[in-house]
This record gives structure tokens, C-alpha cells and sequence, in this order.
């Protein structure tokens, strides 16, 4: 059975509250707040639908937003598909009722060499979505899978589960991505990545986006369709970002790029909206006392939480350990890749300190340095450091949302921080670094997404001390398309160079990040494309760098 803690607690009972108080105001329909009430349970509602046979329920092609894989374990891994003959409607084209689907998992992509196969069901309260936590598999071996509906096949996917936690890998090489607005651009890097040679992707945030798309699908300036007008409006229930969803996988090129790597998710803000801390909205409102539910706009911030938590779930290919109770959803989780690299992926959302100062680029001062201010969250702390001290790894690989180094915004003595990254929090930064020092991690890689820009960073032990001990190394990815096409060298970019002499690199065109790590280095390439506003863009390496396993810091390769 699983325990309750307190904050779920807490939270159900905010979430009645607000449910309630929006039933009084019908700000949301009276369904809109009974269904937030259920968000409170794991499981499809009481009322069990029907089950119907797939070939009479299913009478036109079902996979219109492709499969997909992710969260590989030594012999497992997770298997994804929606099914939703017409995506962009209410219920995907499907009745309200449960439906069978078959899967199948084979050694080559023709399924000559079939080594697993099963049947789950489509259960309409969570919008026909499946996740198959498929067992039973060899480590560290490449797989092809598939699903049924009636008679209608998906397209195949390909997949990897991940080496024996006992394994001695010699190399391993990822990609990571982040931050991809529909109405900026088209998904170009995706069609690129999904032609790389990998063993997994990392997506490190801003998967969707809560913006309106309007009927030309913003800068990609459409011709030849017109987008439905309930996109062109911001998500706020769970119908808006269920749609929402289906609008971004319905893109060709992140279908190719699922179909092609197993993908480990984390979210950040725009999955459900930006900027906001744990249950504080971005225009927020001071908390209430701890013994007082809310019911005003800070508990209605929690139905569209549990909303958009809910659709987060349901369209990524997570494991069952992630399915989200009400407004709450354990994100954070540990994979091993033998013992060459232990990725630890962060939540820097769900369990912040409201950002200091109002949030936005202000003068450190007492508030954002206040000791007892957190981004992860006491819990995650720990269970991050404690689980640096159990490693076995060579590289030590935090995935995770916000930029950790520290980015001044000139070199002036009277220069500003981002109260939204890791700068905002350095007490929190201050306790992390201590603990992986304390836990003897030599090779520290953060892997890090949301700012549009690509970064690579050394990690030092004081960031006030330019001299000071390097203790890791910082990769950001750019975004695949927020931000429309960007620029090599922003307008900042001369100043930051000059502002942040542990910043190697900087570049503001679109694109994503490889790293392969091996015995020896990690290797980062830095891919870019010219454009995103049009299609067809090709990839360029603009820069590659290395780091030496015990001996960090970033070198030009």
C-alpha cells in the first residue's frame, strides 16, 4: 500500500476547497470541479466504463500521435501510445469505454523474432493513453515494438533497455532537449536527432507549452491546414492541456524522434504554467497558514495543477511510481547505466520556495540568500545526496530544469541574478555541491534545459572566486524551437563572456546536445540548426567539448 504524506494530504484538502469555492464563483463548470475532486485518485473512476471490442470501437486509424518509449531499466522498459482517431476532438474520435490493445516487442524490426507480447486496456479516464512496463527483456539490448488496435498496427518503434547496474560500460551516449513551443517553430531537431546513433534521451523540461496557438500554428505560418480555435487559448483545465498535447504529438518530426530512443522526461514550467513555485501560480498570492485550506486563487492554481499533472502523465511514458495523486506527482527518479553513469532527475518545480524579489533578474540580497530557501525541496535533497553516497558510478549525471552555475548579468560590481534559476537559491546550490563532495563524487555533470540558449559551464566550488576549485561541469542545452530561430551570438553574448569567466561557451541558435561519456572523458557536442520558422534546416556540430574524468573542466575538443 502506498503511504499518503503530509503535503498530498494537505493538498486534497485545498483541492476540495477550491473546487468548491469554483463551483460557488462558475469560473469552471460544475463537472470542471467535480472531476478536479477526482483527480485525487490513482485508478479510472468507480464507475467503470464499458469495455467494447476494438474492432467496432475503433473504426479509423487510432495511432495518429505515434508511440513512444522511455524510463529504461535493466531489462525493462516503458512502451507508449494514445489511441485517438481524431486527435484534435474532445475523447480523441473513441466512445467512453475501455478497449483492448495488443503489444509486441521483437529483436528486428520485422517482428520475425518476436520475445514478448500482451494485451492491456485503454481505459478512457485516461484518455485512451497506455503504458506498458514490458519485463522480462535482455540488458542493454536494442528492441522493436508495436501495438494493435483492431485492425489497425502503429507505426514500429525502437528502444534500449538499460545495462545490469553491475555491467562495466565502456561508453554510453545521450542527447538532451528541451523547451519546444509549437507556435515558435517547426521541430527540425527532432528530425535530426532522431537519426543519431544513442542510447537514450533526456528531456529536461518545457515539453508543452501553455500559450494559445493560433489558426497558422504561430511562426510556422501555415498554409496548407487551419488549427482548430480551441487551441488559441491558454491551457488551463484538463481537457485544454489533454488537447494541447495532442496538438505537439501530432508533429512529425517529435513522432520520429519517440519512435526512434527511449526518452527520460522531467518537466518544468509550462507543462502547466510558467514560473510557478510549488503551489504559488506566477502571479501569485501569499501563502495562507498551514491549518487554513484554500479555497481562493492559490487553491484553484491547484486544479490546474492536478490538470496538467494528470496529461503530463498520461502523455509521457512513465512507469506506474509517477502517476500523479491529485495535484502531487513524484517525478524525481534514479537510472543506472551499469557502472559508468548514475542520472539522477530532478523536480526543480513542484517543491521550490516562491522565487525572492518578485521573481525576474534582481540584485542578491538577504531574501534570495536566506538559508532555509530550497529548489528541490528537503526531501529531494536528501534522497539526491543520499543517493550520490550509495553510487558506484564513474560519471554522476543530474538531469534536472533550471541553469545551477552562476550567471551574472554584467561585470559590474552592480550586477544582477535570475530569481528562477539555481542563483536564486544558492543556499540550496551551497548544500548540494557540500553533498556531493561529501559523498566523494568526482565527475559531476548537470545537464540542464529552459533558457533558449546553449551554455557549457564549469561548476565552481565559489562562484564569488574565479580561481576557486572546479568541481563539475554544466551543459545546457538550447531549446528545439522556443525562441523562433535565435542568433549565434546574442546581444548579451560579449557581456556575458566577460561577466562569467567559468562560461566556455555560448550560443543562441536552436538545436539540442550529445554527450557521450566514456572511461576516460565526456565528450559534448553542441548541435544547431539556421532556422526553425522554416522546415528543413540542416545540423551543424557548432562546438565540442571534453572533460576528463577527475580532472573537471571543459576543454575544446
Amino acid at each position: 500500500m502506498t503511504s499518503t504524506s503530509p503535503q498530498q494530504t494537505s493538498h486534497d484538502q485545498e483541492l476540495r476547497a477550491a473546487a468548491a469555492h469554483l463551483g460557488r464563483r462558475r469560473l469552471l463548470t460544475v463537472t470542471g470541479a467535480a472531476a478536479a475532486l477526482a483527480f485525487a485518485t490513482n485508478l479510472p473512476g468507480s464507475a467503470q466504463a464499458a469495455e467494447v471490442d476494438a474492432r467496432r470501437a475503433v473504426i479509423a486509424y487510432p495511432f495518429t500521435l505515434g508511440v513512444a518509449s522511455g524510463d529504461p531499466l535493466p531489462g525493462s522498459v516503458v512502451l507508449w501510445t494514445r489511441l485517438a482517431p481524431r486527435p484534435y476532438e474532445t475523447g480523441g474520435g473513441l466512445p467512453r469505454a475501455r478497449i483492448e490493445v495488443q503489444w509486441e516487442i521483437a529483436r528486428d524490426r520485422r517482428f520475425t523474432r518476436v520475445v514478448r507480447r500482451g494485451e492491456a486496456t485503454a481505459h478512457p479516464e485516461f484518455n485512451h493513453t497506455l503504458h506498458i512496463e514490458a519485463a522480462g527483456l535482455d540488458h542493454d539490448r536494442v528492441y522493436y515494438y508495436r501495438f494493435r488496435a483492431g485492425k489497425w498496427i502503429s507505426p514500429v518503434g525502437r528502444t534500449r533497455t538499460a545495462p545490469a547496474s553491475s555491467a562495466r560500460l565502456t561508453d554510453l551516449k545521450l542527447a538532451a532537449v528541451s523547451c519546444q513551443a509549437y507556435h515558435d517553430g517547426y521541430y527540425t531537431a527532432y528530425r535530426h536527432l532522431a537519426g543519431e546513433d544513442l542510447d537514450v534521451v533526456f528531456h529536461l523540461g518545457d515539453y508543452l507549452y501553455e500559450y494559445a496557438v493560433n489558426a497558422t500554428g504561430g511562426a510556422r505560418n501555415y498554409t496548407d491546414r487551419t488549427l482548430p480555435a480551441h487551441f488559441n487559448r491558454e491551457t488551463v483545465t484538463l481537457e485544454d492541456y489533454r488537447q494541447r498535447y495532442a496538438l505537439y504529438k501530432t508533429d512529425p518530426d517529435l513522432q520520429a524522434a519517440h519512435a526512434a530512443h527511449p526518452f527520460v522526461v522531467t518537466w518544468d514550467d509550462h507543462e502547466t504554467e510558467n514560473n510557478y513555485a510549488d503551489d504559488i501560480p506566477e502571479n501569485g498570492v501569499p501563502r495562507a497558514g498551514p491549518s487554513s485550506p484554500k479555497g481562493g486563487e492559490e487553491g484553484e492554481f491547484l486544479i490546474r495543477r492536478a490538470a496538467a499533472y494528470r496529461a503530463y502523465w498520461e502523455n509521457q511514458p512513465l512507469r506506474r511510481p509517477q502517476q500523479p495523486s491529485g495535484p502531487d506527482m513524484r517525478l524525481y527518479r534514479r537510472l543506472q547505466f551499469g557502472r559508468l553513469a548514475q542520472f539522477d532527475i530532478l523536480d526543480t518545480r513542484q517543491y521550490r520556495s516562491d522565487q525572492a524579489y518578485g521573481d525576474g533578474w534582481q540584485a542578491s540580497g538577504p531574501e534570495s540568500e536566506n538559508p532555509s530557501r530550497t529548489i528541490t525541496g528537503a526531501t529531494q535533497e536528501r534522497w539526491l545526496i543520499d543517493g550520490w553516497r550509495a553510487s558506484r558510478a564513474l560519471w554522476n549525471v543530474l538531469p534536472q530544469q533550471v541553469v545551477f552555475s552562476r550567471r551574472r548579468s554584467t561585470p559590474a560590481a552592480a550586477y544582477k541574478l535570475s530569481m528562477d534559476a539555481w542563483d536564486g537559491y544558492p543556499a540550496s546550490r551551497d548544500r548540494v555541491l557540500a553533498g556531493a563532495q561529501s559523498a566523494g563524487v568526482d565527475n559531476l555533470v548537470v545537464l540542464t534545459g529552459d533558457v533558449h540558449v546553449s551554455y557549457g559551464l564549469d561548476i565552481k566550488r565559489d562562484f564569488a572566486d574565479p580561481g576557486s576549485r572546479t568541481v563539475g561541469t554544466e551543459l545546457v542545452t538550447t531549446s528545439v524551437s522556443s525562441g523562433k530561430d535565435g542568433a549565434d551570438q546574442p546581444a548579451n553574448w560579449a557581456t556575458y563572456m566577460a561577466a562569467n569567466p567559468h562560461m566556455k561557451w555560448y550560443n543562441g541558435r536552436r538545436g539540442y546536445l550529445t554527450v557521450a561519456l566514456g572511461r576516460e572523458a565526456a565528450r559534448a557536442d553542441f548541435k544547431t540548426v539556421s532556422a526553425v520558422t522554416t522546415p528543413g534546416a540542416p545540423i551543424t556540430t557548432a562546438a565540442s567539448f571534453v572533460t576528463e574524468a577527475g580532472n573537471p573542466g571543459l576543454k575544446p575538443a
